[in-house]
């Protein structure tokens, strides 16, 4: 098939700082500045990952000023020894936060093989509806970039761990704490990599009219923007140059969606308005499952649409409604805890159930993406970590 590549993979050098090196997806904690001010601190004055991403939470803080910043950190750390190359294989991560340890395997994909459209029957496909202004701004930032550090994850539907047996544990690549409690990470060197490459595709032969290898768990929008930036650039090049180009494959995580320490969290909704009561009166939700409304910290169940997808589609509809009478932003929540937090301030928040996981795949393939932002894999802290990072130049 073609859609996985064996990439050369760039990790931290022997004697840089681990525990500072890694640091979390770029779209977590984007309404507690706090996070990333603590992350500041921890990583101030050594090599470290925060320095070659964009944190969603200073998108609008001079970013021109930030993404030339990045780059020209990328190229420092490429040139200065920061960097060392693993090729060959594939790296076989554990993740262990308070859900348990979370099995993935860091690999490259074809960016020619993923559409985050509609419909689309391509083997890697988005699952949620992707917002298409999220991606220029995300482009600018990579642009120029010699360098992708992923956080995509993606799944694939392997009942029986085919794919996890198959792979060999060769050389310990890492092995450390993560800080702002992300867990234990631990990266170990697959060095049979074709052999895990054809279990991948063994899982798709049986059904070759609707095939579909690996959907988008987490970071959708970081997926569309590097398929974005493949399409912008192949005009550019050459037939022959098209076909081994590091631009065209993406760094990514596959998980098992079986995997036990996988868990599917609801994403919450943070509506900033001052016009609380005008939201409450007019919001209207209905059916046989349940939600709650947050005001000030306090929650009240609200009857939902047992079909948890069309009811956040509902939800959504309203929300935008709302916003463009009355004004006011939206922000998508990871966890309840944060939640319940952020409407002390004002505003109100609705707290959403969750979709079940071993699901997702009948999903997809019959209706497409769900509603953006329907379910989060963990909470903010267990989100992936950049560790690794792939040359896109």
């Amino acid at each position: 098939m073609g859609v996985i590549k064996i990439p050369d993979i760039l990790l931290p050098a022997d004697g840089v700082n681990l525990g500072a090196w890694a640091v979390n997806a770029c779209d977590q904690y984007t309404s507690d500045l706090s996070y990333w001010k603590e992350v500041e601190r921890i990583t101030e004055g050594q090599p470290s990952a925060y320095n070659l991403i964009f944190p969603e939470i200073y998108l609008n803080n001079e970013p021109e000023k930030r993404i030339a910043r990045i780059n020209k950190t990328m190229r420092e750390y490429l040139s200065g020894g920061i960097f060392k190359k693993v090729s060959g294989g594939f790296v076989l991560v554990e993740r262990t936060t308070p859900s348990g340890t979370r099995t993935g395997i860091v690999l490259a994909v074809d960016l020619e093989d993923y559409s985050y459209e509609k419909g689309a029957k391509t083997l890697i496909r988005s699952t949620e509806a992707t917002i298409q202004e999220r991606i220029p701004p995300r482009v600018a930032i990579r642009r120029n970039a010699p360098l992708e550090l992923p956080h995509v994850m993606l799944l694939y539907n392997d009942e029986q761990n085919t794919v996890l047996n198959t792979a060999h544990h060769g050389k310990v690549l890492y092995d450390f704490d993560l800080m702002c409690g992300g867990g234990h990470i631990k990266g170990t060197f697959v060095d049979n990599p074709e052999e895990v490459e054809s279990a991948f595709y063994s899982l798709v032969k049986s059904n070759a009219t609707d095939a579909l290898l690996f959907a988008v768990g987490d970071g959708n929008h970081s997926l569309a923007t590097a398929k974005q930036c493949w399409e912008n650039l192949k005009p550019t090049l050459s037939e022959k140059e098209r076909e081994s180009h590091p631009a065209r494959f993406a760094l990514v995580e596959a998980v098992n969606v079986y995997d036990n320490a996988l868990k599917f969290e609801p994403i919450h909704r943070l509506v900033k308005t001052y016009k609380t009561d005008v939201f409450l009166k007019n919001m209207q939700t209905s059916g046989s499952g349940n939600a709650y409304i947050v005001v000030k910290g306090v929650k009240s169940q609200i009857p939902f649409n047992g079909d948890t997808p069309a009811g956040i589609k509902e939800l959504d509809a309203y929300i935008s409604a709302f916003l463009a009478e009355n004004g006011g932003e939206v922000d998508y929540i990871h966890g309840e805890e944060d939640l319940i937090k952020f409407t002390e301030n004002g505003g109100v928040g609705v707290l959403l159930p969750a979709i079940g996981k071993n699901d997702l795949f009948g999903l997809i393939k019959k209706n497409g993406n769900l509603p953006k932002k329907t379910f989060s894999m963990g909470e903010g802290y267990e989100k992936r970590y950049y560790v690794e990072a792939k040359a896109i130049i």
